[in-house]
């Protein structure tokens, strides 16, 4: 085994290099191993972010080799150089960064079930070591279980141990407390990173550098000066050959506990006492719990029907593969959140999230109190736009300020204007698939960017009302693919006197 870093230099951004571990990914030969996990440690490997001794070994039911598994992963990275619709995308993959990782990949044949596949696997792992749960949610509990019994969380001064669980973490309240108990039992909090991908996402991330680093938005980031906040998450592409997934699961469980209320967090928690991983987890557990459970009349749930995206014709959600054709899971959520503390007391946050919408859309807009009108009473201007201040997190990293300012000419008229930061334009674009950070956090025991489990129940305890009211039946309210959503999700806002900023805006 060598123990030289891929490539001669300094770790990128000034970072360390992750400590020696051995790796363990449950699921090796998944999906998410291959279109994610692999790219994520090649772009750490080229960034010297990776310990010259780590090890990887890959867990799963299938038969292969090491050289069987090293060479399928190869195969499966170059094709994302001729792939640009992938998450990982390259013009070429860097054989030397790739090299180190594919030198370091080693297989295991095993049984997730069977106590033979875990004394194996500590026959493998001196030292540290992090154990990846790239499984069906049902392996969750049975896998840290095992790992307990075969004595390999045991941590000492000699090496860590940790975990890796990927959502879902839960399909409710119910399940997710009882999950939480069961790997609870045999391992410490400590040792549990419940990952959650969109908050890899550096413009996810630097939410706290805008609020918190400038003095210009934290002082009216409040109620007295925030009439409404927008969460949105549309997506254009359809649930595709997912449907075996999505049928049980649909938008409220895929997204909204896990992905938006992130974005929430990150948006109304208060500020804390510092970067340190639990001040910023308790904030995060804090805001969730001040939000109060919401009910059927504040949500509006919709299934897409056969339309036209972006020039292509595409089928109803219920045309499908695997999904039944009477099927009522909802492939978009919108609702309305309160929540009950005094930075926020009587401001609605509305989120959505959909597939199969008019346009792909990540991101948060805060909209400020408009400016009292009197001033402008005797002069052509109709109405004083409200200031908004839009945080884009995908496809689009930046910021967005929306503010009015007078037209030129002798009269006085207003005209709205508008200023862009976009990352690319300052910064050097480091490549991401979302989950470089969070494994190299992971490895090096920063739990900032992973949940708790008082705040993944705290989420499912918000959305329980719904989860129960849409699952006892009813029709999801019908949208044409291509659109912005179902009209039910419009009239939300409209009882308001608020309405969605559209998905096709620059």
């Amino acid at each position: 085994m060598t123990s030289h870093v891929p490539v001669e230099g300094h770790a990128a951004s000034g970072s360390r290099p992750a400590p020696p571990c051995t790796i363990v990914i449950f699921g090796a030969g998944g999906d998410l191993t291959k279109r994610l996990l692999m790219p994520a440690l090649y772009n750490l490997a080229g960034s010297h972010l990776l310990d010259g001794t780590t090890t990887i070994w890959g867990v799963d039911h299938s038969d292969a080799t090491d050289e069987t598994w090293r060479q399928n992963l190869s195969d499966t990275m170059e094709s994302f150089t001729k792939d640009e619709t992938a998450e990982f995308h390259a013009k070429h993959i860097d054989p030397t960064a790739w090299g180190f990782v594919r030198d370091r990949l080693h297989y295991l044949k095993g049984d997730f079930l069977a106590p033979e596949t875990y004394r194996q696997i500590g026959d493998r792992i001196p030292g540290n070591a992090v154990f990846y749960l790239a499984v069906a949610a049902r392996f969750f509990a049975p896998i840290v279980e095992h790992l307990g019994q075969a004595g390999l969380l045991k941590q000492s001064d000699d090496g860590f141990r940790r975990v890796v669980i990927e959502k879902p973490f839960g399909s409710d309240l119910a399940s997710a407390q009882a999950l939480n108990r069961r790997i609870l039992a045999v391992a410490d909090e400590s040792q549990l990173y419940r990952i959650d991908h969109f908050l890899g996402k550096e413009t996810v991330q630097s939410i706290m550098a805008i609020r918190f680093a400038n003095g210009m938005f934290e002082p009216i980031w409040r109620r007295d000066f925030v009439d409404h906040v927008q969460v949105t998450a549309a997506e254009t592409i359809g649930v595709e050959e997912r449907g075996a997934f999505y049928e049980p699961t649909g938008a409220l469980r895929d997204m909204v506990p896990n992905h938006l209320f992130q974005l929430l967090c990150m948006t109304a928690m208060e500020p804390p006492v510092s970067f340190d991983a639990e001040a910023v987890r308790t904030e995060k557990a804090k805001l969730v719990q001040a939000v109060r459970p919401v009910q059927p009349e504040d949500a509006v749930r919709g299934q897409y029907r056969a339309g036209t995206v972006q020039g292509r014709a595409v089928p109803a959600y219920r045309d499908e593969p695997h999904v039944a054709e009477d099927s009522r899971t909802e492939t978009y959520a919108a609702l309305k959140l309160t929540i009950d503390n005094w930075r926020w007391g009587g401001v609605p946050f509305y989120l959505r999230t959909g597939k199969r919408m008019t346009g792909r859309r990540t991101e948060i807009a805060v909209h400020f109190k408009p400016a009292p009108y009197r001033l402008f009473r005797d002069t052509p201007v109709d109405e004083v736009a409200p200031n908004i201040l839009r945080i884009m997190v995908d496809p689009v990293q930046g910021m967005t300020t929306e503010f009015n300012a007078k037209v030129p000419g002798p009269s006085m008229r207003l005209g709205a204007v508008r200023s862009t930061f976009r990352e690319g334009d300052f910064f050097a674009q480091e490549p991401n698939v979302g989950y470089e950070t969070l494994i190299y956090d992971c490895l090096c025991g920063d739990a900032t960017l992973f949940q708790r489990a008082d705040n993944i129940e705290a989420s499912w305890a918000v959305v329980d009302p719904l989860v129960k009211a849409w699952g006892a039946g009813g029709e999801p309210e019908s949208y044409e693919s291509g659109s912005a959503g179902p009209e039910a999700a419009d009239d939300l806002l409209a009882r308001d006197g608020r309405r969605w900023l559209p998905l096709d805006r620059d």
